[in-house]
């Protein structure tokens, strides 16, 4: 009967997350692209500009603080495993697409960061508490409160970490198998889990200000290192550089395999892309929901800023490094995995380098539990309240090693599912309030100009 049920729910998972999701991420984002007049192209410098200012305003953590809390949760095995998949399945050309979603989901992140200023509430003991729960109550009323009950229940399983914490641990153990002296792969995974759970604890104990310090800290650290180690690959592989861009750009718009394999490769591209920034699940808005700006629209131009960094800037990266040091031939191997394909071509191309690739893949990892309990705890407040939150979170440390030592097919469908059940609620309410951020946007926008020399100064009116 378990087995049955299993299936029932990987195969109910596989076809929510698959089309319905997709056309509700990236639909309903061109949708959004559009109706904002492109503000995340015509825009961009402002945010760039905005997320040097500085607030006046009490809260817990600051605007870039909470930025690099959002990257630190989205930047994680997707910008790895999940880009080398994309190659694998839609070749060069998929990385294009990526780009495109990218733009696509900054869109996204702006509305989610205006919305979440705009529609937050003040807890008892006058902190700030925001997300998509918070802006389905105050943004379209108490008749809407049962979705955002349905979006809470959805986060607090959504963002659990189950693929994190198994992917992490089956990656420890292989690329540590040469120096193990543990026989036993159960106790093996075991260890592995209590270490990632003890790690996890350190830090999400701390509550948001202690995530956001290290989240402030590790981003930086583990995206420059890794920029470092694939600058040394295009470096050493300098004479190809410009036949891996040309790859991408010409096979994006091949039309070889038909119009089919086009709308194929940009699928892959776009879904990829989408599943890694987290754009229009509603994760952002509660991480920006904390922070102490009071300016919606300056909110929302830092928050775009987090698909740029991890579905253009990080997933470009990885792009780079795997289409230099792999031949393309080896991408036809279908068993191998999209991690392995990573450790593969990082070996290849950096002395030791799987295992360099293996400290910054255990970062990324942990920088997204790190934020994801933040995420789960916070639908259970709005949930159950500060005690049910505080019981959550324990929860969230002590499945860390169950997901670590049970291969869990059917609990990480379940999982999919929650997150696919995250996303319809948000997009809806971000398309229903497109208006309220556009009449924002208007405000601020002509109230603002951006000059040379200043962070965004008023006009002065004469």
């Amino acid at each position: 009967m378990l087995e049955s049920l299993g299936y029932h729910i990987t195969t109910l998972s596989d076809v929510i997350c698959g089309l319905p999701l997709f056309l509700t991420l990236i639909g309903g984002g061109v949708w959004l692209f559009f109706t904002s007049h492109a503000v995340s192209i015509h825009r961009l410098p402002y945010a760039i500009k905005a997320i040097k200012t500085r607030s006046d305003s009490h809260g817990e953590i600051n605007s870039l603080q909470a930025l690099a809390s959002v990257v630190a949760g989205t930047i994680g095995m997707g910008n790895i495993a999940g880009v080398t998949i994309a190659i694998a399945m839609g070749g060069p050309g998929a990385i294009f697409w990526m780009w495109i979603s990218a733009l696509v989901g900054m869109c996204t992140k702006y509305h989610e960061g205006v919305l979440s200023i705009m529609y937050r509430s003040i807890s008892s003991d006058g902190t700030y508490q925001g997300g998509t729960m918070h802006i389905i109550q105050h943004g379209l009323g108490k008749r809407w409160i049962p979705m955002a009950k349905f979006f809470a229940i959805a986060g607090m399983f959504g963002t659990l970490c189950i693929m994190n914490a198994n992917q992490l641990t089956e990656a420890t153990i292989a690329t540590a198998s040469n120096f193990a002296v543990i026989e036993s792969p159960l106790l093996a995974k075991l260890l592995t889990g209590i270490t990632i759970s003890l790690l996890v604890a350190i830090v999400v104990l701390g509550g948001i200000t202690r995530i956001s310090r290290v989240a402030t800290v590790l981003v930086p650290f583990m995206v420059a290192t890794y920029f470092i180690m694939v600058l040394y690959i295009i470096v050493s592989n300098i004479d190809n550089l410009g036949h891996v861009f040309s790859s991408i750009f010409t096979e994006a718009f091949s039309l070889d395999a038909g119009w089919g394999a086009l709308a194929g490769i940009a699928i892959i591209g776009a879904r990829r892309a989408a599943l890694v920034n987290d754009a229009g699940i509603g994760t952002a808005s509660i991480m920006h929901g904390k922070s102490s700006n009071n300016e919606p629209v300056r909110e929302g131009l830092v928050a775009m800023l987090g698909p740029a960094i991890d579905s253009g800037f990080v997933c470009t990266l990885t792009a780079i490094a795997v289409l230099l040091c792999l031949p393309s031939d080896y991408f036809q191997v279908g068993t191998i995995q999209g991690l392995e394909m990573a450790l593969k071509a990082f070996g290849n191309g950096i002395p030791y380098g799987q295992y360099l690739l293996m400290v910054i893949v255990a970062c990324f990892a942990l920088s997204s539990m790190f934020s994801y309990s933040f995420y789960g705890q916070r639908c259970a407040a709005y949930l159950m309240g500060e005690r049910g939150a505080k019981v959550y979170t324990y929860l969230f440390i002590s499945s860390l090693v169950l997901f670590s030592v049970v291969p869990l097919k059917s609990a990480v469908g379940l999982c999919d599912l929650f997150y696919a059940f995250m996303a319809f609620p948000t997009m809806l309410t971000l398309i229903m309030l497109r208006k309220k951020v556009r009449e924002q946007s208007q405000i601020y926008f002509k109230s603002h100009t951006l000059n040379k020399h200043s962070i965004l100064k008023p006009k002065i009116q004469i």
